[in-house]
């Protein structure tokens, strides 16, 4: 049995909480958050004790942590756990900061400990058939990678200004997904991103319409949609062509009902949001975190893997506001 210590008790913290109690190999002992009244509360839900995150960091009985706490808090949570002993699954990304994500990576290994980044869309039971069906070879090679993935409205200003942009805050996942279907991650990065939906985002200096075409040493390419309003719900869709035949992942809907009648045919809306469309891949996540620490297994989704992410944002980042492509460093 995994005992863990929950680090952030805010919206993402609450899903987590639901699948670290729920799993036959792991327990919640103790919560923590800034907001001590959402600690409290969560850890009530659970059984758990309310404590500090140092307290929860410090104690030899827990063996792991998830961290869902601010970004901007990641990189120090990471280090001082891995120090004090403990498995790692800290929600994505990284950092902001590329220099102080491979800052903690040289930290973390030298402790030996086992640290996991939260790209959970790779647990996605549609997105994993679909890498499975790939690695079967049948499709053949993978040539051009097509994500799409847009929200169904945008957060608040406020929001925004802390995240880090759109590409390191949102597109992260797809840079992860592409990466995860690719099997590698690409040599050049071109992105075009513009504030067409609300025009407070622009004026706190990020986008919210943004696309990004990916190059890859061998000639492949990616290409990557994102959109902060998408009115119709939660647009996740994968399209992978390889050189004997296509593989499609396409949205989860609100239900499976069609009406077909003289004026047209109608079906389900895509699911409002990822706590609707992703609490699967969640799950599936969390299990694979727990078999990997208990089981001796290699993490599925490393820090390396969450700093090839980060820095495939940061060149987006700065290739959307040049107008230049960004050529990524070995």
């Amino acid at each position: 049995m995994l005992k863990v210590g929950l680090l952030g008790a805010g919206r993402i913290g609450q899903v987590h909480a639901v699948n670290i109690a729920g799993n036959a190999r792991s327990s919640l002992v103790a919560v923590s958050d800034m907001h001590q009244p959402a600690a409290e509360k969560l850890a009530a839900e659970y059984g758990a004790e309310a404590r500090s995150s140092d307290a929860i960091l410090s104690d030899p009985a827990i063996d792991a942590v998830l961290i869902a706490t601010s970004t901007d808090t990641h990189s120090d949570l990471i280090e001082a756990a891995a120090k004090a002993g403990k498995a790692v699954l800290c929600e994505k990304p990284v950092d902001l900061s590329l220099e102080r994500a491979q800052q903690c990576l040289k930290a973390v290994e030298g402790t030996g400990k086992p640290v996991m980044i939260g790209f959970n869309r790779r647990f996605d039971p549609n997105f994993a058939a679909l890498k499975a069906s790939l690695q079967k070879g049948q499709i053949g090679k993978a040539e051009l990678l097509a994500v799409t993935s847009f929200d169904p409205a945008p957060p608040p200003v406020s929001y925004i200004k802390v995240s880090g942009g759109l590409f390191r805050d949102m597109m992260i996942h797809d840079f992860d997904m592409a990466n995860f279907l690719m099997g590698e991650a690409p040599v050049t990065v071109r992105a075009v991103g513009s504030s067409i939906v609300d025009p407070e985002i622009g004026a706190a200096g990020d986008v919210d319409t943004a696309v990004v075409t990916l190059t890859y040493a061998d000639g492949r390419i990616a290409v990557i949609k994102n959109s902060r309003r998408a009115v119709y719900g939660y647009d996740q869709r994968v399209e992978l062509l390889g050189s004997d035949g296509l593989l499609q992942a396409g949205n989860m809907l609100e239900n499976t009902v069609v009406r077909s009648t003289v004026d047209g045919v109608v079906s389900g809306k895509p699911t409002y949001f990822f706590l609707e469309r992703y609490m699967p891949a969640y799950a599936a996540e969390w299990q694979a975190f727990v078999d990997a620490v208990l089981d001796g297994a290699k993490m599925p989704v490393t820090l390396r893997d969450g700093i090839a992410a980060l820095a495939m944002a940061e060149a987006a980042t700065e290739s959307a506001r040049t107008g230049q492509a960004v050529d990524l460093k070995g």
